[in-house]
């Protein structure tokens, strides 16, 4: 697609108040493919107040309307696959058919899911002599992150919509072609002027900017944990809400009754899809002591297979960052049974699949979020330690359990401190929440729970 040379402001495409601009660069060739402007204060001032503007009427409109509204977004979204996989390919990396499945496919399906829930929730109930509204909380403020652009986006966006909000949407400036696709989906569905509001621009920028304007009522933001505090900090300051998607260090825990060679596939699989640039990956693979030689073995053959298929980083520093911890697990004295920190390729942001065996719980690769695609296998002696390593660090995404029947993988699974627990290879559903316990966040997306997000509370009794 063609980058816009604006920001989408109350339904139409408006230059930018400032001139400077964001290079938009290829991953894969390290070439700029387009600019969009870096938007700034004054931007978001403009968006917020168009969005406050169109508050009473869309908070006014029908469940039914609003529905609707998502409905004919998601055919939009259907109509545009193609470009958005070829959108998301170009500026993030991520292989087509990777685009294709995940990038486009995921997002039309949670679009749909919305437009099910704005028409079929309880926005009112009677409880005893009370009737009970949920409203819309207002201005929403969603911060979205490169690693799956348009998901993000969906994640946040839909529910507002579902909710009744109005949105002003800063995404991050590695990926903003998709964001910029997306308002054009939403003028296209014929969400009314000012519902939406886009503002492309740099984080400490513009996304500062916007957690601290006085006419955003909920900042949903997803990111890194560092950033998320200081989202929290600002939010708090104002005592305005918060919905944050963090970190993570998942944990794949493999009991000895498991298929072992499907679970380790799996979990290698897990961790090398969108090229491990996934918050709720399941980076640790938690192995008894009697299986984890095989379990390295397999690994690394599983890793193996994906040396040509995976895409790159999404940019320089990213790539940087993820050599550096593989650098810094060997230093600790884990052991490398493939890939490593050497580029493959001279050309792109490229790093090989990576497993690192004879890791222990405190070295660095198993504590911090490399976000990348590397694997550590940890050996476990029995149930007790094995979860004492699984929920011992400060994140608590995702993770996935294994064992011969279901009942034994949700025993453990229900001792875990993580949102989201996949048993014996779940799949993922649209409807469920997700969210994180400790420091990976605060508030759940997707389904009946990631819209009441979006939804305050008031009582009126009779």
């Amino acid at each position: 697609m063609k980058a816009h040379d604006g920001m989408y402001i109350d339904g139409a495409w408006r230059p930018a108040a400032g001139r400077d601009t964001i290079a938009v660069v290829n991953p894969a060739d390290e070439q700029v493919i387009a600019e969009v402007p870096a938007g700034g204060a004054e931007d978001v001032d403009a968006a917020v107040r168009a969005a406050r503007a169109a508050l009473p009427a869309w908070a006014a409109t029908a469940p039914a309307e609003r529905a609707a509204r998502i409905a004919a977004l998601r055919d939009v979204l259907v109509a545009r696959k193609d470009e958005i996989a070829e959108t998301v390919t170009a500026e993030l990396g991520a292989p087509l058919p990777f685009s294709q499945a995940v990038h486009a496919g995921v997002p039309i399906l949670v679009a749909g899911s919305y437009a099910g829930l704005a028409a079929s929730y309880a926005f009112e109930e009677k409880v005893g002599n009370s009737t009970v509204y949920a409203e819309p909380v207002g201005v929403v403020g969603a911060i979205t992150p490169w690693n799956y652009p348009l998901h993000q986006i969906v994640a946040k966006v839909a529910p507002a919509l579902a909710a009744g909000c109005t949105i002003v949407l800063k995404p991050a400036e590695d990926t903003p072609l998709t964001a910029q696709l997306f308002a054009e989906a939403v003028h296209e569905a014929g969400v009314p002027a000012g519902v939406f509001n886009l503002v492309t621009g740099l984080g400490p920028v513009a996304g500062q900017a916007l957690a601290e304007h006085e006419g955003v009522d909920l900042v949903s933001f997803t990111g890194s944990t560092a950033v998320g505090r200081k989202i929290g900090a600002t939010a708090g300051a104002a005592v305005k809400r918060v919905a944050l998607e963090l970190g993570g260090k998942s944990a794949n825990v493999i009991l000895p009754s498991a298929d072992l060679a499907k679970a380790v596939g799996v979990g290698v699989a897990n961790v090398m899809g969108n090229s491990g640039q996934t918050c709720s990956a399941w980076t640790r693979m938690l192995v008894h002591t009697s299986q984890y030689d095989e379990a390295v073995a397999l690994a690394a053959e599983a890793a193996a297979k994906y040396g040509d298929r995976i895409g790159p980083l999404v940019n320089a520093k990213q790539h940087a960052r993820v050599r550096g911890y593989i650098e810094k697990g060997v230093a600790e004295g884990a052991r490398l049974v493939a890939g490593g920190p050497d580029a493959p390729r001279e050309q792109g942001y490229f790093v090989s699949p990576t497993v690192f065996a004879d890791v222990t719980p405190e070295m660095t690769i198993a504590q911090e979020e490399i976000f990348g695609p590397v694997v550590s296998l940890i050996r476990y002696e029995d149930e007790d330690d094995a979860l004492r390593i699984a929920n011992g660090t400060v994140y608590g995404l995702a993770g996935a359990v294994w064992a011969g029947d279901d009942a034994e993988a949700v025993a453990f699974a229900r001792r875990m401190d993580t949102g989201q627990v996949d048993i014996n290879g779940g799949r993922f559903n649209p409807l469920a929440p997700f969210g994180g316990y400790k420091q990976s966040g605060v508030g759940r997306e997707l389904g009946s729970h990631g819209l009441a997000e979006y939804l305050q509370t008031k009582s009126l009794q009779f």
